[in-house]
This record gives structure tokens, sequence and C-alpha cells, in this order.
């Protein structure tokens, strides 16, 4: 095989087989095949698109490019989540204790984050002492004892995806569902999961801001994975706003905490208790949502969702007192209201914007060695729909620095007030199985 050959056979718009995508991506892992070729095939994918079966076979050659994990020794059905990003997003923390509570097992493989916040172990690590740094059978071992255990990412997870993003990245291919979706897939099926939950993001924060474009996202991910012999399905949610009200790794993990004792907020509640029912079905511990949804409710109204946080973070190292007194976590030593100039009702927030005011507090990475403060972020104190007279508070900065000026001015200009009554948005707007 020429991979010019490949590359004209893609421009002219017909499928490859197989073993013309892993030759392409076996070539490319092991430099046979140079970037100036790959980028050429990625720019014919960009216009021409994939087949159903070419972005299966094109995932699951990435995942055959490197390390996979094996969680056969673990009992049960594993099942997955993955939330294709967004502003404020703490569903990880709830949900890995609240569905481990009712007997799911979740061995949940992630990583450090790029941009607004932390990632999840970034949140985690807000609690202190706790550690993802496990060897692989005591990761096993947790998740059979206990159902539920994180491990930090493998650095030999799908190489050939990160290679690939990175030349897509510097080449104007990143927004192209078929190469998206087997990015995606990849890492999920290389970690071992049984079955996968996706939640997909649309909206203002979302990485795709069309609803369309987030239900072809969803769709083709749901295809790969039912095609690679992994039950899958997804949510396609909200993300014009921020979820829930804070933005922040120490205040996200003490609003998670709010959650599972049933006080968190009423979106950050819901998606929980969808994508948990998902999981909890999936892993075959409930026939119908209803029946898995409540089995999770009374989970939190029992306290036994709660008590397996606690347990979760001890079987890690860490000090599950935060629980009972979340003034342990990192504390900011400011604390600034930003105060309304209008009087009305929130039309709009524009979520990215709220999430870069947190990064520039130093709650997210700018770069890859940004360093984080995990006790920095903002609490939102309205959202939309809401009613707000001009003086009162719309936020509140937590910060460990006295210029603030430039996030405050962020969260501002990202809030949209009217003099008109605005309803909340949707928060789910489809499911995909």
């Amino acid at each position: 095989m020429r991979m010019v050959d490949l590359i004209e056979k893609k421009r002219n718009g017909l499928p490859h087989s197989k073993e013309e995508i892993e030759f392409i991506i076996e070539g490319y892992s092991n430099d046979t095949i140079p970037d100036y070729q790959i980028s050429a095939w990625a720019m014919a994918i960009f216009f021409k698109d994939m087949t159903q079966d070419e972005r299966a076979f094109l995932t699951d050659a990435i995942v055959q490019s490197g390390d996979t994990i094996d969680l056969s020794a673990i009992q049960g059905v594993k099942v997955d989540k993955h939330s294709t990003g967004g502003v404020g997003d703490t569903t990880t923390l709830v949900l890995a204790p609240l569905v481990a509570s009712v007997g799911v097992p979740v061995a949940k493989m992630s990583g450090r984050g790029l941009g607004h916040t932390g990632g999840t172990i970034d949140k985690l690590e807000a609690i202190p002492g706790f550690s993802v740094e496990i060897s692989n059978q005591r990761f096993i071992d947790l998740v059979n004892t206990n159902k539920a255990a994180v491990i930090g990412q493998t650095q030999n997870l799908t190489p050939a995806d990160k290679k690939l993003y990175g030349l897509r990245d510097v080449t104007a291919t990143v927004n192209s569902i078929p190469l998206i979706a087997s990015s995606i897939m990849s890492k999920k099926i290389a970690s071992g999961a049984d079955a996968i939950v996706l939640d997909v993001k649309t909206g203002a924060g979302a990485f795709m801001k069309e609803l369309s474009e987030s239900k072809e996202l969803a769709e083709a991910m749901v295809r790969i994975g039912n095609n690679l012999g992994r039950q899958t399905s997804a949510v396609i949610s909200d993300m014009s706003q921020p979820l829930g009200y804070m933005i922040g790794n120490a205040l996200e993990v003490k609003e998670a905490i709010d959650t599972l004792k049933g006080n968190g907020p009423e979106d950050l509640t819901e998606l929980c208790m969808t994508l948990g029912s998902h999981m909890i079905v999936l892993a075959k511990k409930a026939e119908t949502l209803a029946e898995a949804k409540e089995m999770l409710q009374e989970a939190v109204a029992s306290g036994k969702a709660l008590e397996h946080f606690k347990l979760f973070i001890e079987s890690q190292n860490g000090d599950s007192s935060v629980i009972d007194d979340p003034e342990r976590l990192p504390t900011a030593e400011y604390k600034v209201d930003i105060l309304s100039e209008n009087d009305g009702f929130v039309s709009g927030i524009v979520a990215d914007q709220i999430g870069t005011a947190a990064m520039l507090l130093g709650a997210g990475r700018a770069t890859k060695t940004s360093v984080i403060d995990l006790a920095v972020g903002i609490e939102l104190k309205k959202k939309i729909g809401d009613k707000v007279k001009t003086g009162e508070p719309i936020a509140t900065i937590y910060a460990n620095q006295e210029d603030i000026e430039a996030s405050k001015q962020k969260i501002l200009s990202s809030y949209e007030i009217t003099s008109t009554e605005v309803k909340a948005p949707t928060l789910i707007y489809d499911v995909i199985s």
C-alpha cells in the first residue's frame, strides 16, 4: 500500500478498508508515514467524511496503538461515563460514589484539566491527602471491594490519538465529527469499560455550540461504541450556562458534597440522576430508567451515597472529614461579590467567559505547565431566568490575589440582563441509544 493512493482514495470520497486504516495509523505511529501526508488525509476526511464502518475501524486502530486496560478481574458490568466538557461540570465527583453505592462498579481513569478548571483528578486532589497514584492491582481491588476508584491515565494510552490530535490542532481539522468521535471513543474503549454513558454538551460553553452538531457527534460515538462491542448511550445536555453554581476545584468538591446530601443545585442533581440511571440500566442493575432513578434517589435520601463518598475518599488516602466539615478544603483569602449593574432578568450567561474568568484567578491551566490554585474560583448567585436588582450580587469571586479586575469584568460582560422575564433553558435535549 502507498499512502498517496489512500489520500487520493479518501479525497475522491471512497471508503477505506479496515486493513488500509490499520496501515495508516500504524505507519503514522512508527514514523514511516510523515506528518504532511497525514495532514492531507485528515483534510480529506474533513471534507469527505467517513462511513460508520470506517469510524469504528479508525477507533479500533487508535486503541491498538498503545496500552489497553484489562478490567476483567473486576466483578460485574463496568460502566464508564464521559463528558465532552464544559464549565462547572462536577458530575463525575457525584456519580462515582452515587452509582457505586447501588452496587455498580465504577472504575474511572481520569486526567488533569487544561482550560477553565482542573480535571477530575485536580478536583479530587483538593481533598487533603487524596491520591490517584495507585497500582493497577490496588485499583482493581478497590473497585471490587468498594465499587469505586479513580486512577490517573497511563502515559501510553492511545498514543496515536495524541499524535494525531496535535497535528489536527495546527491544520484546521479539529472540527471533524469522525475524527472527534474516534478520538474520544478510543480512550474510553482502551480504558476497559464494558459500557459507556456519554454526556454530550451543547451551547455556548460546550465544544459543540449547535444542538444539531452535538446530536451528530453523539450518534457517531454511540454507533462506534456499539460497533466495537461496548453498550453505549448518550445524553445531550445544556451548556449554555455553567452547570451548578460553583466553578473551581475545592468549590466544586463542596458542591458535590451538597448534591450527595440532597441539597445540590437542581440542574446538577437532575443531570446526575439522568446519567446515573443510564449507567445502572447498562450495568443491568435495573430494567428501566425509572427504576434506576428510584434507586439513586433512595441512596441519597438514606445517606448511603454520602457514606460511599467517605469510603471512596478514605480508600485513596484522602481526609474524609471534609464531608462533614468542608472548610477543611483549601480556602481562598479573598471573597468578593460582583454586583449587578442593572435591574431585570438574567437572559443569558456566556459560559466560556465565566470559565475564562475562573482560569484568570488560577482555577485552571492556560498551558500544561500552569500550576492550579485549588482554592480559587467563582460562585454564581444568579442564573438564567432569575430576577436581579441593581447592586445585588450576581456572582462571588474567591481569590488569593488582590487584583481581580480582569475576572470581574469577564463576569460582568458575560451576564445578559433584560427587562422581560426569561425561562430557564432546557437541561436535557435528547438521549441517543
